[in-house]
C-alpha cells in the first residue's frame, strides 16, 4: 500500500512528542517556545518522510524476495540523496562503534570478578 493511502490514519494526531520536536527545533536555531503550527507541520513532514523511505525500502525488499527489510534496502531507497545516505552511513558507524564499546565494557566487568 502506498504511503499516501495510509496518511489518513494519522490525521490530527502528533506522531512525535512535543519534547522531541522542541529539542529538534531548538537544535536548528528556533526559539525555546516554538509555535504550535510549526510543531504540527514538522511532525507531518517527518512522518511523511519516514513513511516514504520505509515504503521504498520495503518495496525493494519485496522485489528481492524478502519479507524483512535490511539496511541495504534503506541505502537503495536513499540512493538519490547523498546527504541522507551519508547521514545513514554515519549513524550506522556510530551505532556499531557504541556496540563495540559496550561489549568491551561488559567483558571488562567479567575480567575483574
Amino acid at each position: 500500500m502506498e504511503p499516501r493511502a495510509r496518511a489518513g490514519k494519522n490525521v490530527g494526531k502528533m506522531n512525535f512528542s512535543y519534547q522531541e520536536l522542541t529539542q529538534f527545533l531548538i537544535a536548528h536555531g528556533d526559539s525555546r517556545q516554538p509555535l504550535q503550527e510549526t510543531m504540527r507541520v514538522l511532525d507531518e513532514v517527518l512522518t511523511e518522510f519516514i513513511q516514504g523511505v520505509s515504503f521504498e525500502a520495503s518495496r525493494v525488499a519485496q522485489l528481492a524476495g524478502r519479507q524483512k527489510v535490511k539496511y541495504e534496502d534503506f541505502q537503495f531507497a536513499m540512493r538519490k540523496s547523498p546527504v541522507f545516505l551519508g547521514k545513514a552511513a554515519e549513524n550506522k558507524e556510530l551505532r556499531e562503534a557504541l556496540e563495540k564499546q559496550r561489549k568491551m565494557f561488559d567483558e571488562d566487568e567479567y575480567v575483574k570478578d
